[in-house]
């Protein structure tokens, strides 16, 4: 089935981070709601500030200190607010595209010795099930010409890319470590292939 984009909604949103234009999407593909916080007039200009987010509910309402996704959003809601221009997308593919219940799975096996990648591998799910469809059609419906995107993670970047996104520039969203997520942080890198700055993940 080819992705059909539609969006019915849009609405001012202020925030603690700046204020924002909200929108609202859904496909045909599936009933999640997706969205996108715009800030600034995007449509045919280069280079735009992008965060591509996906959900975490441990991590952006209630603050979990087991990984760096909630600061992650919220250091990219201020990234867009300070550059004047950009988008953060928030795609409900919530634990890597696993879905919350076997992600808190995922958490108990964590506990008992598994890394992110292992814990999911035992569940019977791929390391990370993310697709960027979505993004890529929330990017062409607000007429992005290019942009920068917000990331450590290389995978995000080709997957965009090969799906028509011109992707011209990697900005670092690296979030200090905690004694919560720094063996979670340290799997990205070494797993994963983030992007991360030198010592980056120490403790």
């Amino acid at each position: 089935m080819n992705l059909e984009l539609t969006t019915t909604l849009q609405t001012r949103l202020p925030t603690k981070n700046g204020d924002f234009v909200l929108y609202y999407y859904q496909t045909n593909q599936d009933e999640k709601e997706h969205l996108a916080l715009v800030k600034g007039d995007i449509a045919g200009q280069k280079n735009v500030p992008v965060r591509v987010h996906s959900e975490c509910l441990t991590g952006d309402v209630f603050g979990s200190r087991r990984c760096d996704c909630g600061e992650q959003l919220e250091r990219a809601m201020q990234f867009v607010e300070k550059s004047g221009c950009g988008v953060v997308i928030y795609l409900r593919q919530e634990g890597r595209g696993i879905g919350l219940f076997h992600k808190l799975q995922a958490y108990n096996l964590q506990d008992h010795g598994f890394d992110t990648v292992d814990a999911n591998l035992a569940l019977g799910h791929l390391a990370d099930e993310r697709e960027y469809d979505v993004a890529a059609a929330i990017l062409k419906n607000l007429k992005v010409h290019s942009v920068a995107l917000l990331t450590n993670n290389p995978a995000k970047i080709d997957a965009l890319e090969r799906l028509g996104i011109n992707v011209v520039a990697r900005v670092p969203l690296e979030i200090a470590s905690n004694e919560d997520n720094v063996d979670y942080l340290k799997t990205k890198a070494v797993k994963m292939a983030h992007l991360f700055s030198e010592n980056y993940c120490e403790s």
